[in-house]
């Protein structure tokens, strides 16, 4: 216990051991689907990239003229077992805004497993480029490359590695090029569940040219959606908001277990829909607090790695594979440790972070607990507690934090 209290368990020898088998392993695990499988299918008989198969079908719909249909979901279903030469394979509904059919258009003029290597590759590569900008370290890379969280989000086809490149890299910017980090922040509308956080962050701190470069590259991607396909895609996606609010969040058919929000803590243990929203609310009005107090406190990595947490903890709709946001968290906490000394149990939970989505998912499928919520409120919890313990004249303070 004294070893992980004070951090001595993790040595540097450990800490590359143990990635190196992880990935060790995940890459089995990859070879393993890719080689056994028959076709586009794993062994199991899913899509390979599983979740990318909507993003395929979606797609192929629109070289096909047929944008507005990718709302359908009957019509998005029939593209996706033609794709896939199976009627047994499971739904995989689009939920997207429109500007995500700009990647996914792309990718369709390639064959399906090109395009899902390609769309993994180029993402994980430019997530682990930004990790290694945050820590130079050739670690960083391997840690990146070997996080439970990576196979996580390679098995589901998904696009976790984006999103964290798009609020990293806006948070790296945000105080030396401003209107370049809004330029990379604004692009999380294309997952705007996932962007709650960034408005409050960026008005507390009078960050007008962030503000600007947001506007503006939001305001481009519906740009160029309506002038390729007209209002239409827009009244689709509009339209279907009210279908998937009630059958994906509010009746779960996701599984509560899969969705790692406190809306679906709430649902999983017997709460009505109503009060999922009152604490959700709760939790989401926390986790902005937290953010706009670290900002008014000037440590800007701790602020970026709670701005990492709250993401996750702001959305009733998050799943395990965006938590690959949570990589920058660590990173960012990372340096200010190195830097400034470890409090008590900071390395572990650090740890225990980076380990945590290998086994969240089925964790709280067969035990109720929802680990995946719990880690995201330890990583909003470790800056906080980091910020306080720093601002404390108290010797017993000074004497922890030098621990």
């Amino acid at each position: 216990m004294d070893a992980l209290r004070n951090g001595s368990l993790l040595t540097r020898e450990r800490v590359i051991a143990i990635p190196i088998m992880v990935g060790v392993a995940s890459l089995l695990s990859l070879l393993w689907l890719f080689g056994f499988g028959h076709g586009t299918l794993d062994p199991f008989g899913r899509p390979l990239g599983t979740d990318f198969s909507q993003v395929y079908a979606a797609g192929k719909m629109v070289l096909a003229g047929n944008a507005a249909d990718v709302w359908n979901w009957p019509r998005h279903f029939a593209v996706q077992q033609q794709i896939q030469h199976s009627t047994t394979v499971d739904l995989y509904g689009w939920h997207y805004p429109p500007p995500f059919l700009l990647v996914a258009a792309p990718l369709a003029a390639l064959s399906y497993i090109p395009a899902l290597l390609v769309w993994q590759a180029l993402t994980l590569g430019a997530f682990a480029w930004l990790m290694w900008r945050v820590v130079p370290r050739w670690e960083t890379v391997l840690l990146v490359a070997a996080a439970p969280v990576t196979l996580v989000c390679i098995t589901h086809g998904h696009n976790g590695f984006l999103t964290a490149f798009l609020l990293g890299g806006g948070l790296l910017l945000l105080e030396r090029k401003p209107f370049a980090a809004g330029l990379l922040l604004g692009c999380l509308i294309y997952k705007p569940q996932l962007a709650l956080i960034i408005p409050p962050l960026l008005l507390v701190s009078r960050n007008w040219r962030a503000i600007a470069g947001a506007c503006l590259s939001a305001a481009l991607l519906v740009a160029v959606t309506l002038l390729l396909w007209g209002w239409p895609v827009w009244q689709a996606f509009i339209d279907s908001l009210p279908l998937t609010r009630h059958v994906v969040l509010e009746e779960g058919r996701t599984g509560w277990y899969k969705i790692m929000s406190t809306f679906s803590a709430v649902r999983m243990w017997g709460g009505s829909i109503e009060l999922a929203y009152v604490v959700q609310s709760f939790v989401t009005a926390a986790a902005i607090a937290a953010v706009v107090l670290l900002s008014f406190r000037g440590n800007v990595r701790l602020r970026n790695s709670a701005v990492a947490a709250a993401v996750i903890l702001s959305t009733p709709y998050v799943l395990d594979y965006d938590f690959v946001v949570l990589g920058l968290g660590i990173a960012w906490l990372w340096l200010d440790g190195e830097e400034n000394g470890f409090l008590p149990w900071d390395r572990a939970l650090l740890a225990l972070v980076w380990v945590a989505p290998l086994a969240a998912r089925q964790i709280a499928h067969f035990a109720d607990f929802p680990l995946g919520l719990v880690i995201a409120a330890i990583m909003l919890a470790i800056p906080l507690r980091r910020s306080f313990v720093r601002a404390s004249p108290s010797r017993r303070s000074r004497e922890a934090f030098a621990q």
